[in-house]
């Protein structure tokens, strides 16, 4: 546990020392902000610094060991599992907003950014280059940078999780010392090979933060495949889903496949019908197609289609499938059509293609649909456990449909195949209830005007919590793993007590006084 802070220490002196008084943030409001996710607070911190470059980064690590001063690393603010809230009194929020370097070295196939860099912006910056990483971030990622989806673990577009486009990290220890893995950390350092001895980099994937924060992290690299086809399919059963899910997983022949339920559908999918969100994918389709005459026909085949068949299929999936060519590309689509329909039905596949042209959705989504607060969870369930789950939190939801219609919660769901061995199963609560600051600042103004702002919900919010933690031991119930651990799930209790002992001596040895992140992965 992080040690007490020392009354006497000035820690917005000293870190206005570092990196200059304009990066050091100790109004209430600005605390508060940076104080919240997507969620909700827990402790406010008691400054807020930036620093832009990493030897400031560096040091101001180094200042709050000396201090004895909790210190969280703040990405792109997406998260919402506590990931960078403060647990303790007294801390430091590191905004990474500032560390924007990008250094491409296409000799060796790697990329290398620093910590504030988001998935939006790297691929912009390799898109002229003909290149890409192997991973490319979640659906968050106009705001997500790789740092923190490389601490949080994070899926979406492009195969397996985001760890396993990672080569080398950068790390600033609880020390203030850096710390480089894998090949990156040799007398002649060259971040190009992973695995040189231990797999280092791994400790720190998936870490919250809880061992070190990261300064940079090196990617691979490989050719943007432009050649795609994009197919949707409906399925009137959970069980009809997976099973064709889980079908098409083992045939290994998709690039990015998602699913959601007839709510989301006719929710969160269906309430992008203004006249600007419709002018924003229209562009997003027209700027990422292969030609103009492919961008027009895409457009003009979305408009015929519609939405209404979407919204009455109780269960969609859609495919991205690529290719060296249009042929290689279809030729997957035809194998997962294939599999798809001796379950379900075809469908028009106006949102994978959407999809495809604008892969980072605006900011909208962390409000619901008429205004709604929104708080995701999720599970990563082995196949064999997937219907049962199912089946398990939907008897759950069943039995608090009282309180439920009382206070207007309900939800929806998404579902994603994560490689052959895992599945996504993700619930997500809806209730009306004020907007926090975080939105406020956050969601685009143009929306915020389109939608209600209720009045403060304390009761609503309270049953939420509470069913939120009954689904997570629902979930552990079932032997589901998390990807966005923070400090919302359970990860060291039922642990096999030699790795705990392992995990609490790699946290005494990279972080002795225990300010980094205090509480994440329950260290």
């Amino acid at each position: 546990m992080a040690t007490k802070l020392r009354e006497t220490v000035d820690l917005a002196g000293t870190l206005t020392g570092i990196v200059g008084a304009e990066h050091v943030l100790t109004g209430e409001a600005d605390r508060e902000f940076y104080g919240m996710d997507v969620y909700r607070m827990l402790e406010m911190p008691a400054v807020v610094v930036r620093p832009g470059t990493v030897d400031e980064l560096q040091a101001v690590v180094a200042a709050a060991y000396e201090a004895g001063a909790p210190v969280v690393m703040r990405g792109g603010g997406a998260s919402y599992t506590d990931g960078y809230l403060q647990k303790l009194p007294g801390g430091i929020t590191i905004d990474s907003g500032r560390l924007k370097a990008i250094a491409v070295d296409a000799v060796n196939g790697v990329v290398t950014v620093e910590a504030g860099v988001t998935w939006a912006e790297l691929m912009e910056h390799l898109k002229p280059m003909g290149l890409r990483t192997s991973f490319q971030g979640p659906f968050s990622g106009l705001k997500a940078t790789i740092a923190g989806s490389v601490s949080q673990n994070s899926i979406s577009h492009g195969p397996g999780v985001s760890a396993e486009a990672v080569l080398n990290i950068e790390v600033v220890t609880g020390t203030g010392d850096m710390l480089a893995t894998g090949s990156a950390g040799s007398a002649v350092a060259k971040p190009f090979f992973r695995w040189f001895g231990p797999d280092m980099a791994g400790l720190f994937t998936g870490d919250c933060g809880a061992f070190g924060v990261k300064a940079r992290i090196t990617l691979k690299l490989e050719k943007r495949l432009e050649p795609f086809d994009a197919g949707s399919f409906s399925f009137d059963s959970f069980e009809a889903m997976h099973a064709a899910m889980r079908a098409v997983a083992a045939e290994g022949v998709d690039f990015e496949n998602f699913a959601i339920d007839a709510v989301l559908q006719q929710g969160q999918i269906g309430r992008n019908s203004s006249v600007s969100a419709k002018a924003d994918v229209a562009m997003g389709v027209m700027k990422n197609a292969k030609s103009l005459g492919a961008g027009m026909k895409s457009l003009a085949k979305m408009a015929v289609q519609g939405d209404k068949a979407l919204k009455a299929a109780s269960y969609a999936v859609h495919y991205i499938t690529e290719g060296v060519d249009d042929a290689s590309a279809k030729a997957k689509m035809a194998v997962i059509r294939k599999v798809a329909l001796a379950h379900g039905e075809e469908l028009p596949n106006a949102v994978p293609v959407i999809v495809r042209g604008m892969p980072y959705a605006p900011f909208v989504n962390v409000l619901g649909p008429k205004g709604e607060r929104w708080m995701p969870m999720h599970a990563m369930l082995p196949h064999d456990g997937a219907v049962a789950f199912h089946h398990a939190i939907r008897a759950y939801w069943d039995s608090q449909a009282d309180v439920m219609e009382k206070y207007g919660i309900y939800t929806g769901t998404m579902f994603m195949c994560v490689g052959n061995s895992g599945f996504i199963y993700e619930p997500t609560f809806y209730w009306p209830d004020v907007r926090t600051p975080f939105h406020e600042k956050m969601v685009p103004a143009e929306h915020l005007k389109t939608l209600p702002n209720y009045p403060a919900a304390p009761e609503a919010r309270a049953e939420v919590k509470r069913m939120k933690n009954d689904v997570i031991a629902l979930m552990h119930k079932h032997g589901a793993a998390h990807l966005q651990v923070g400090k919302a799930y359970s990860y060291l209790p039922g642990r096999n007590e030699a790795s705990v002992a392992l995990l609490r001596a790699v946290k005494a040895a990279l972080d002795p006084k225990g300010i980094l992140n205090p509480g994440a992965l329950g260290l």
